[in-house]
């Protein structure tokens, strides 16, 4: 099933409710869970160019390649096609919110690690708004971004989360780069790093230090209704909500807490709270721009090729050390400040440090 940015502990949550004046909520959360998100994979394709002898080639700044569709409240994907590149915004709030951060997705990607769209090689970005009734999730299909429009009691639309968009898309990256098996650690570990894209286009698009951000997931989709301020947070897992109806935020922080359970694919929007609070402790210990040097060695540790569709948080956690080394040097401070990040969750020792940059 294709990854979704709101968990289904949370959805079961409020499917449960028995309150009437949650009735709408329920049967949206309950339709929500009832509906299957079929996953495509779209690999990359080879692009081959052949240059003339003499030919003067110009190099241009990529750009995005967007469409948009409408569902039109069906669960028919990809709906209507009713905003392309070239086009002006239409004045439907829902689409030129999708059109705007598929766009600051892609200028992280581009200006930060110099990856030409999810592909690398200026794939389109494809997304589908309005997408069934009450529908109170967005998700990555392997070919597209599907956003719901929520129920209005629990969730407002999604396509007003940069953080919600960037981190869908980042689904996208970490699938042409190999994947990491959605399931137990190596699940919870697709799911940091596409929080940690999430961030990071905000922080981005926003020009934000690490301690102007927010450091927060899906900020703004819950409505007034509810005790919180967004899905997840990073910089404090296990904070981000603590309401009567969802219950409080399980997220744990640290191995100490880890979560031993079977549901939701053995815990995967659950124990992403303890990656992701390493990339916040490295992030804040190197200061400045995340994406400058913290995200960069995230970047390069999926990209590298090396690392294990089945790798758990020690085996990553090690994978980030090396690529740190790579890029910066065996002592440099970026190799401290990812060794804290990691001692800091309880995943690596402090010992580690030698027997993995030596």
């Amino acid at each position: 099933m294709a990854p979704a940015i709101v968990p289904p502990y949370l959805l079961a949550r409020i499917a449960a409710v028995q309150d009437p004046g949650w009735e709408r909520a329920a049967q949206a959360a309950r339709s929500t869970l009832a509906t299957p998100r079929e996953y495509r994979p779209e690999r990359s394709r080879l692009r081959l160019s052949i240059e003339e002898p003499g030919t003067l080639v110009v190099e241009a700044t990529p750009a995005p390649d967007r469409e948009i569709s409408d569902a039109q409240r069906t669960e028919s994907l990809p709906g209507v096609r009713v905003r392309g590149e070239d086009d002006q915004p239409i004045g439907d709030a829902a689409v030129d919110e999708a059109f705007d951060g598929l766009g600051a997705t892609f200028e992280l990607l581009w200006d930060a690690f110099g990856r030409n769209s999810l592909d690398g090689s200026g794939g389109p970005l494809l997304a589908t708004v309005h997408y069934g009734r009450d529908y109170d999730n967005a998700f990555w299909n392997g070919e597209r971004m599907v956003f719901g429009d929520g129920d209005g009691e629990v969730f407002r639309g999604f396509t007003g989360s940069l953080t919600v968009i960037a981190h869908e898309l980042a689904h996208g990256v970490i699938e042409d780069e190999g994947g990491l098996l959605y399931e137990g650690q190596s699940g919870a570990l697709n799911e940091s790093v596409a929080d940690v894209f999430g961030v990071l286009a905000e922080q981005h698009h926003l020009g934000q230090s690490v301690e102007e951000a927010t450091w927060l997931i899906g900020e703004g989709i819950f409505t007034d209704a509810v005790e919180g301020t967004a899905l997840r947070s990073l910089a404090a897992p296990g904070t981000a909500y603590d309401d009567d109806v969802l219950g409080k935020d399980p997220q744990p922080g640290h191995m100490e807490d880890y979560v031993q359970t079977r549901d939701d694919n053995g815990g995967v929007h659950i124990n992403s709270g303890i990656p992701n609070r390493a990339f916040h402790l490295t992030a804040m210990a190197l200061g400045g721009r995340a994406w400058e040097r913290a995200g960069l060695i995230w970047y390069r540790t999926i990209t590298s090729g090396t690392l294990s569709s089945t790798a758990d948080f020690a085996a990553f956690a090690r994978a980030t050390l090396a690529a740190a080394a790579a890029e910066y040097g065996e002592e440099s401070e970026e190799v401290d400040a990812v060794l804290a990040g990691w001692t800091g969750v309880g995943v690596l020792q402090d010992e580690e440090q030698a027997a993995i940059t030596r």
